[in-house]
């Protein structure tokens, strides 16, 4: 049933602030690294001393290039930068150093699939390079703000997206899309709970079919997929209830609660010329050639959009498996592991996507602590393809028994537990003979028609030996034997 709600279509752009993964900041050489002590990985530079300079980090750039060039951008040649005058209590240096408008990538886009199927491309206005500010903590003491300046001065990538997202369904995929990629380029960790990836939305809504923008407004501090999802979900139902009642949209910063879903307004929202963006004095301008560019390009690893193209394409694996596959890198590069050792393709990915991730969740451990390697793996689906262990025995005995002596070969193993198949005509044909001596009753009934009981035969074929029989022989020769009575 249609409401006044579908006569509105929302206009959304995300602002991804991405923590780089250097070892130190980004203009100074304080420790870059998470969870430390608060106001320990501080210096005279971070904390804004008079008469310090800034030196500059060479990784921040590497790593600009690299996202830039896996979405497409165009890198620019000559980089400069500004300063952003604000005053938070968590900003030690009054200014942020920023870059104002010479970003070090333009343009751009992010593919992203919906859950109906679908696909659209986001495009990307700019990536730039900044620093963090410090972090401001509400909820530590009933009296007072705290402020931990670790964070003052770790380098970011802000990844400013065009307005072209339409929903909170849209936002999330694009999100998850940008954090898978930062991840596979090992230059962010992407974890929102931890604030080393952020986002902020700008939503407006207008009239379907209109072609101005409505008034936005700025969302922040939603700390997951989810909740950037759900933020903008509730946006967009207060603005349309605002312009349906005729009331205006103020132009401010909102900040969303996740106890209820709900936003509530913080401040006005800064202009550009709020901020007196001015050059950067103590920083010369950077220049990034093309020879470095390339240099860049050639480390590359392969992306997630490259990997699931060719597993769908060249491996055959559904775009399901695909997804799965490719939404973690380490997964990715374990999966390429295993292919490398066998081309059964789809068998690989049922175990790596079964037995290997039902071990890791089981045992609570990341994928870096599997005590088993992909060429192992692709020894027990050989041994399954050969015909000498079933697949049955192979998750149920064999896995268990290899991640437990990860030293010992598939082969020794198999032979350990005595799971390897018996794949002779004639020492089948004995287990089938018992069988039949066995159940003279279900014979006669197999005999008069009933060739349902066939089933019944193989699994009395397969109690009697243990399961060592190899069931494509078996049923094919039981059959015969009863067939020939």
């Amino acid at each position: 049933m249609s409401s006044i709600y579908d006569k509105y279509e929302a206009v959304i752009g995300l602002e991804v602030h991405a923590q780089l993964t250097t070892q130190s900041k980004a203009f100074s050489n304080d420790v870059n690294e998470y969870g430390a002590m608060p106001n320990h990985n501080v210096s005279p530079i971070s904390l804004g001393h008079p008469g310090t300079l800034p030196t500059f980090n060479q990784r921040s750039p590497e790593y600009g290039i690299k996202l830039g060039l896996a979405c497409g951008s165009e890198i620019r040649e000559q980089n400069l930068f500004a300063r952003k005058n604000y005053f938070y209590a968590d900003l030690p240096k009054g200014y942020q150093i920023t870059q104002f408008d010479t970003p070090i990538c333009n343009g751009g886009s992010i593919n992203i699939k919906l859950n109906d199927g679908s696909k659209k491309s986001i495009r990307l206005t700019r990536i730039h390079m900044e620093e963090d500010s410090g972090k401001s903590i509400h909820d530590q003491d009933p009296m007072f703000t705290l402020v931990d300046l670790n964070r003052a001065g770790v380098p970011l990538l802000e990844i400013v997206s065009e307005p072209d997202l339409r929903s909170g369904e849209e936002a999330y995929q694009y999100l998850a899309e940008v954090r898978k990629l930062v991840r596979y380029l090992d230059i962010c960790d992407g974890n929102l709970e931890e604030g080393s990836m952020r986002c902020d939305a700008n939503i407006s809504v207008r009239l379907k079919g209109a072609s101005e923008f409505g008034q936005k407004v700025e969302v922040k501090n939603m700390n997951s997929l989810r909740n950037v999802q759900r933020a903008i979900e509730f946006e967009i139902k207060r603005q349309i209830d605002l312009v349906e009642a005729g009331e205006p949209v103020d132009h401010e910063t909102r900040t969303f609660n996740a106890v209820d879903g709900s936003t509530s307004g913080m401040r006005s929202k800064e202009e550009a010329n709020d901020y007196r963006y001015f050059p950067e004095p103590d920083l010369l301008p950077l220049t990034i050639t093309q020879e470095y560019i390339e240099q860049v390009r050639s480390t590359l690893p392969a992306l997630p959009n490259e990997l699931f193209e060719k597993y769908t394409t060249t491996y055959k694996l559904n775009e399901y498996d695909a997804s799965v596959i490719t939404d973690s890198k380490e997964v990715a590069m374990f999966y390429e592991k295993v292919v490398s050792h066998t081309t059964n393709y789809k068998s690989a990915a049922n175990w790596v996507m079964t037995e290997v991730k039902a071990y890791l969740n089981e045992q609570a451990i990341h994928l870096s602590e599997f005590p088993l390697d992909g060429q192992q793996i692709a020894e027990i689906i050989t041994a399954i393809d050969s015909g000498k262990i079933s697949n049955s025995a192979a998750s149920q005995k064999l896995f268990p028994a290899l991640v437990s002596n990860p030293n010992k070969s598939v082969e020794v193993l198999a032979e350990e537990l005595d799971i390897i198949q018996q794949s002779d005509d004639s020492a089948i044909q004995q287990f089938i003979q018992e069988v039949i001596d066995a159940n003279p009753a279900e014979v006669e009934r197999y005999k008069s028609g009933d060739k349902k009981l066939l089933g019944f035969f193989m699994g009395q074929l397969m109690r009697v030996s243990k399961g060592k029989a190899d069931p494509k022989k078996s049923n094919q020769l039981i059959k015969n034997s009863l067939d020939a009575l």
